[in-house]
């Protein structure tokens, strides 16, 4: 017998199913789920994992944050303990009759290490069973006959390379979280995370965001003429920004009422179509369109298992010359959606695809068949669209449009008009998450004399930078060498669920982040950079590539962090007292109104509910109730109606500011909202009393949350209808 290890049971099951010879017997060995089919002719067994079928951890006598010293935490052993143990288990009775063992998980660093797993657990039970690999970028029937045709040696250093990832995260995440939550006395649930690539990811967002606060404000004035030719255009003054009003106010009191067209220019303007996704590209525009990244990534990784696109993890912007190009396009004809646009590409003499970064890793993003639209859940079918659109739009020609500049005077002021008119729409006609827009002016010659409607004045003011998205951050960590390709969108979450960060179209850094990041900047900035974490990126590329081993790549690792606690203990008065004083004035929400001298303050009750109570209690009893779920941040507004304070709540995607008073006017609809749940639920419990004899059945929308009521119809098959 030959065993097969997949990654995830979705692949396994299509692995198996482009393999076998017949049918595919889908059973439980040991409660673990595998598939059993012959293989030319060979018994040959798929055993499905879940990911990493192992936990890297330390032993449980290094568990007590308080009692263990985090000098002896630097150098505790690390364990690799079962985490999936039917899985093993199963892995180690398959091993014992098999001849064989091909790791077929994802073909990258992690893919590798968690095949190296399910290797040492084969090996427990049978040391003479032969490790080979399959490769492959997509799970088609022509790929995975390929590869499993042409299986190569593991590579072991590879996933040396991976552990040694996972070894020093996890003490660099337990030694710096375990000193930060330890000296501010933030512990339990309030902990403080700070890790190798968390941190400096954090750091660039907080410094960001002091960026902002720093930022003064300045006015400028910008001229602009509504002209009048065959109807009205707009022409904007050649000073772009008029720092000075009283320099603007001179142009005005011109009163100019004529504009003579004095320049006319006029010249082509080719829009490249864009090159082929990599994951971050991938991942920067599923975040325009809606997803997170970590979201963008798990659907990614679904539709790959699928066998539906290629795949997701790879750096390369260039299609290898062995895919075949046509062949994939016309699988998309297939898909309603993407007929006009396959027809557009197929209508090109030639097919001449855009080309970037070319690495040697896995090819870039693309689909490899076609899929309709009702196969797919709705979230599934606007990341394969997106791949898909973007696929095309790779394969057709730039988009051209036609732009003019007229130049114009009157009073010895300068005016210029723009146009532009789309001459051909070409790539942006097929991916339409980047429009053209068009400014039509009208017939202008040189000598023309132009009517002025009238001349506006607008008053601005410069703005900060602006936050980072999700977009823009995945394309920092890239640059700095932060994490990688897989891991970067799971560093992002992590830092949301630490409620470090809000926001995904606008991320804001939170109060008690700012203070972390700001404590490790004044006493240990070495922490928050990121080039300490691209230099261990580096020498894990080294374990890969057999220049170093993973115990000398580590040890020194943990060296260096012995250096950086050694310096956070100097410093530690000093970190606990900003971060401390930090977490307590994130809690402040404003200044008393009843008594004038204590403080708003989030608290929490006996019960653990929270609530806003003032710092002045039991002299001021002044109090105001809170949303318990969610995450509460602070503003400086006040209510329009009663003045009180307002806060911001973000729980799950929803965010909204409310009014710290529940008897506010601005509360009342909220209150016939309340009303009319009262309503529903009385219905409900009246009707639940009686359900003994009706066999009515309660169920609960998704819409609004509401309550509907269903009858069982009298059919003998009981259908429910509405």
């Amino acid at each position: 017998m030959q065993l097969i290890i997949s990654e995830k049971a979705i692949a396994g099951e299509r692995i198996a199913s482009l393999l076998a010879d017949g049918k595919v017997l889908q059973k439980t060995v040991l409660n673990a789920r595998v598939f059993d089919f012959d293989w030319n002719g060979v018994q040959t067994r798929v055993i499905p994992l879940r990911g990493h079928i192992c936990d890297v951890e330390f032993p449980k006598e290094y568990s007590s944050w308080s009692a263990v010293p985090l000098e002896k935490l630097i150098l505790a052993p690390v364990i690799y303990s079962r985490k999936e143990f039917r899985i093993i288990d199963c892995i180690i009775d398959s091993a014992l009759n098999a001849d064989s063992l091909i790791i077929a998980t994802d073909a990258d660093r992690e893919g590798e290490a968690i095949g190296l797993e399910a290797i040492d657990y084969a090996l427990k039970s049978n040391k003479e069973i032969k490790i080979k690999r399959a490769y492959f970028s997509a799970i088609t029937k022509e790929d995975i006959q390929k590869s499993f045709s042409n299986l190569e040696k593991f590579d072991y250093n590879f996933a040396y390379s991976a552990n040694a990832r996972r070894e020093i995260d996890l003490i660099w995440g337990a030694v710096l979280t375990r000193f930060i939550s330890l000296a501010s006395g933030l512990l339990g649930k309030n902990f403080l995370s700070v890790g190798r690539v968390q941190t400096p990811t954090l750091a660039l967002i907080v410094d960001r965001e002091k960026e902002r606060k720093l930022f003064v404000s300045k006015k400028y004035w910008e001229i602009s003429a509504d002209c009048e030719k065959d109807g009205m255009f707009v022409a904007t003054h050649k000073i772009d920004k008029f720092w000075e009003k009283e320099n603007a106010d001179k142009i005005i009191s011109k009163n100019i009422k004529e504009l003579t067209v004095v320049k006319i220019d006029e010249k082509e303007k080719i829009l490249k179509k864009p090159v082929p996704f990599n994951t971050t590209e991938l991942l920067r525009s599923a975040t325009n369109i809606g997803f997170s990244a970590g979201r963008a990534m798990d659907i990614a990784e679904s539709l790959y298992q699928k066998g539906f696109t290629s795949y997701p993890r790879t750096d390369n912007k260039t299609y290898p010359a062995s895919l075949d190009l046509k062949e994939i396009v016309n699988k998309l004809a297939s898909v309603p959606e993407f007929v006009d646009s396959v027809n557009k590409v197929l209508s090109q003499k030639k097919i001449v695809p855009s080309a970037d970064k070319e690495t040697k890793d896995h090819p870039p993003i693309h689909p490899v068949l076609g899929v309709k639209k009702d196969v797919l859940s709705k979230e599934e079918w606007k990341i394969y669209e997106l791949i898909c659109r973007r696929f095309l739009a790779t394969l057709y020609k730039n988009a051209i449009t036609a732009n003019v500049s007229v130049l114009m005077t009157g009073k010895e002021e300068e005016f210029v008009a723009r146009g532009q008119t789309i001459v051909d729409a070409g790539w942006k006609s097929i991916y339409f998450y980047s429009k053209l827009s068009e400014v039509i002016l009208p017939k202008l010659s040189v000598g023309d004399v132009i009517g002025v409607l009238k001349i506006n004045l607008f008053e601005k003011s410069t703005l900060p930078p602006a936050r980072y998205s999700q977009s823009s951050l995945l394309k920092l960590m890239e640059t700095h060498n932060l994490g990688t390709k897989s891991t970067r969108p799971n560093i992002i979450q992590k830092l949301y669920s630490r409620n470090y960060i809000i926001g995904s179209k606008s991320i804001e850094a939170s109060e008690i982040a700012i203070s972390v990041i700001e404590s490790l900047e004044n006493n240990c900035d070495i922490v928050t950079k990121p080039e300490m974490t691209a230099q261990l990126e580096n020498e894990m590329d080294e374990i890969a590539a057999g220049k170093k081993d993973i115990k000398s790549v580590v040890e020194d690792s943990s060296k260096n962090l012995k250096k950086i606690l050694d310096t956070l203990q100097k410093q530690k008065n000093n970190i606990r007292l900003d971060i401390r004083k930090a977490s307590f004035d994130s809690n402040i929400i404003n200044q008393c109104k009843k008594c004038g001298i204590g403080n708003l303050i989030i608290r929490k009750g006996k019960t653990g509910k929270r609530f806003v109570g003032c710092s002045n209690y039991p002299k001021c009893d002044n109090s105001f109730p809170l949303p318990q779920n969610g995450i509460i941040t602070t503003t400086i507004e006040l209510c329009a109606e009663c003045g009180r304070p307002v806060i911001k709540i973000k729980n799950g995607k929803f965010e909204y500011k409310m009014c710290l008073d529940m008897n506010c006017k601005t509360k009342e609809s909220w209150k016939k909202f309340d009303k009319k749940n009262d309503s529903l639920d009385k219905k409900k419990n009246n009707f639940v009393a009686s359900k003994k004899n009706t066999g009515n059945i309660v169920k609960k929308s998704s819409i609004n949350n509401k309550k509907l009521i269903y009858k069982k119809s009298n059919s003998s098959k009981n259908k429910i209808t509405k």
